[in-house]
């Protein structure tokens, strides 16, 4: 009688391990309490970037890659009194487009990016702007965080859009640790609870732009100190 252990198998490869979701460093509690607070101090939170229809919006989000808010309204000011359509801004053309825009940082490009996907609008959805986020990044100079705040603030589609502001706030407060902004929002996706989803990622931002500011954050005013994990918070003054 063969006692011998039957020969392993070498073909036999070992069922690959799960490899685990990224997590929060915060429990569902303090998430909970986290985005209470943030709806307490701004209920009904809005964009800061000027903008009359979606149209405008994604013109105005795709200029604000690498410029602040505050600069892309002072360009869009004249040029969104004239154009308010993929039609009209064909009709302007680049050159006049670059006019108005030149104070924001990679006007050239943007330019004519915004040529662009007017021309795929017009030619492609019929001079409107789709709501579905996956349509919007085909378009040119739209990425993921433009489609999804377009999705969001035009659609109210409870997307995440991942700024720079809303990578550092994840960051530093535990609440979506992540080396990339998709990484990032992959966790917020699946933690924030869907009651805030909606207004998440403007709460987040704008917790990042006056409070979780990048040089000096203003720890003594945060409404989140105590359930932030961040190690160098700074003392009052």
């Amino acid at each position: 009688m063969n006692s011998k252990p039957p020969a392993k198998n070498p073909q036999a490869a070992k069922a690959p391990r799960k490899k685990r979701p990224p997590r929060s460093k915060l429990k569902k509690s303090e998430i909970e309490a986290m985005f209470f607070r943030l709806r307490e101090a701004r209920p009904e939170p809005q964009s800061e970037l000027n903008y009359a229809n979606p149209y405008t919006l994604v013109v105005a989000v795709a200029l604000s890659a690498q410029a602040t808010d505050v600069g892309v309204n002072k360009a869009t000011r004249a040029l969104f009194a004239k154009v308010t359509t993929p039609a009209q801004m064909v009709a302007l053309g680049e050159a006049r487009l670059i006019e108005h825009i030149r104070t924001i940082g990679l006007f050239r490009t943007k330019a004519k990016n915004v040529i662009a996907l007017s021309n795929m609008l017009i030619d492609d959805f019929g001079g409107d702007v789709p709501a579905d986020r996956e349509q919007l990044e085909k378009l040119p100079g739209v990425g993921r965080k433009t489609a999804s705040v377009v999705a969001n603030v035009a659609f109210g589609e409870p997307t995440i859009a991942v700024d720079t502001h809303i990578f550092r706030v994840a960051n530093r407060t535990g609440l979506g640790p992540g080396k990339t902004p998709n990484a990032v929002e992959e966790i917020l996706e699946r933690i924030v609870p869907d009651h805030y989803k909606l207004h998440a990622h403007h709460w987040l931002i704008l917790q990042g732009r006056y409070i979780c500011k990048a040089r000096k954050p203003d720890c003594p005013n945060c409404p989140l100190d105590d359930l932030c994990k961040f190690t160098k918070k700074t003392l009052a003054s």
